[in-house]
């Protein structure tokens, strides 16, 4: 008999979020730049490790940020993995860069610092480090080839808020990382985003570009009588309406996070004989880190066998879903001349990944569920 549908993912109150999302209403100041976004902000500094976090409407506007702070152009070039979500291209090549693909590691899909190594060119301006699932790129391969060549280390942190490496957290490795707080993310706010500054120098003209080119960040610190245009910018603050249900959702976040690493480590303490036997890859933490646990990721031995696996799971009243697809084997990227075999690592995750459900919403029997029905298939 088919179970009750599961889904892979429901984004859900956990706490005060409708509390606090009416108290700003009532507070008559919706707009960014209140004092639920003061919250988050100073929150998301311990978690980040970083002196100085800026509230987005989305990570994308975080990545955007970056760009702009590096004053990207035509002329210059950034590496980052071709296993990414658009977004992470986009940013830089509104620019007008030069977006310049990577392949990933075999073992955690993250950017492969040999293949990083054999990209850079004396145009290369910035390096994006992904931290797929949570899970921590080869930061100190990275770090050493950014340092040796002068160029900038970036972080797309969008899954890896509560991970670290060697007790440091991601996010605070980079000039400058990204977090998502969209509704498929471990902690929500719907659509939201923040950038963490880790360079002193980048932090006024990082101000200026969140608050549409001007430097009222100044003018509510009491430090000018009046605001004005100073630079570049846009509309990238998160509003206090977003703010107030994400303030709710880190009141928690301890909580959120427990229970979603629970759930990681049981699929895979109950999922490892069954993977041997079906030569089924499971996701690994590398060794001196600790993971978010965001996406719990398995990787069939073939692009067919992962399509016969979601359509059982399916049958079985389990929503599971497949990630990216390679953006080197994109219409842009076949643009910028990239074909099959460019990143073959990508390519093989793109076919042969699926994700199953992981979510503060998935209840422990919804879980065995989803064991039971995983444990069905057969290669």
């Amino acid at each position: 008999m088919q179970g009750p549908k599961i889904p892979f993912h429901r984004a859900e109150t956990v706490g005060r979020e409708l509390e606090h999302v009416a108290a700003s209403v009532a507070s008559g100041h919706i707009g960014a730049g209140g004092p639920f976004g003061d919250r988050c902000a100073r929150r998301l500094e311990e978690l980040l490790g970083s002196r100085h976090v800026l509230l987005t409407k989305s990570c994308t506007h975080a990545l955007e940020m970056m760009a702009l702070l590096l004053d990207l152009g035509p002329e210059d070039e950034v590496i980052l993995p071709s296993f990414a979500y658009v977004t992470t291209a986009n940013a830089f090549a509104l620019r007008g860069a030069r977006v310049v693909f990577a392949d990933v590691e075999r073992e955690t899909l993250n950017l492969d610092p040999a293949s990083v190594r054999a990209r850079i060119t004396p145009r290369t301006k910035a390096i994006v480090a992904l931290h797929y699932a949570g899970a921590a790129c080869d930061l100190r391969a990275l770090s050493a080839l950014a340092t040796e060549r002068g160029i900038a280390l970036l972080e797309d942190n969008a899954h890896g808020l509560g991970s670290s490496l060697e007790g440091r957290k991601l996010g605070s490795f980079g000039s400058l990382s990204g977090v998502s707080f969209h509704e498929t993310k471990t902690i929500t706010c719907g659509e939201g985003g923040a950038l963490a500054v880790n360079d002193e120098v980048m932090l006024a003209r990082a101000e200026i570009l969140l608050q549409k080119g001007t430097d009222r960040a100044k003018f509510l610190r009491g430090q000018v009588r009046f605001y004005s245009w100073h630079g570049l910018g846009s509309s990238f603050e998160m509003s206090e309406l977003h703010a107030a249900f994400l303030w709710g959702q880190l009141e928690r976040w301890d909580e959120i996070l427990g229970r979603r690493v629970r759930q990681w480590q049981r699929y895979a303490h109950e999922l490892a004989s069954w993977a041997r036997a079906n030569d089924v890859h499971l996701p690994v933490v590398p060794a001196g880190s600790t993971s978010s646990c965001h996406i719990f990721a398995l990787r069939l031995p073939s692009e067919a066998h992962r399509e016969r696996f979601l359509k059982e799971l399916a049958a079985g009243g389990v929503q599971a879903t497949f990630h990216y697809l390679p953006l080197h084997l994109s219409k842009m990227g076949r643009e910028l001349g990239y074909g099959p075999g460019d990143c073959p690592v990508s390519e093989e995750a793109g076919a042969c990944l699926a994700r199953l459900p992981l979510s503060f919403g998935l209840g422990d029997e919804q879980q065995s569920r989803v064991l039971e029905v995983v444990h069905e298939f057969r290669v």
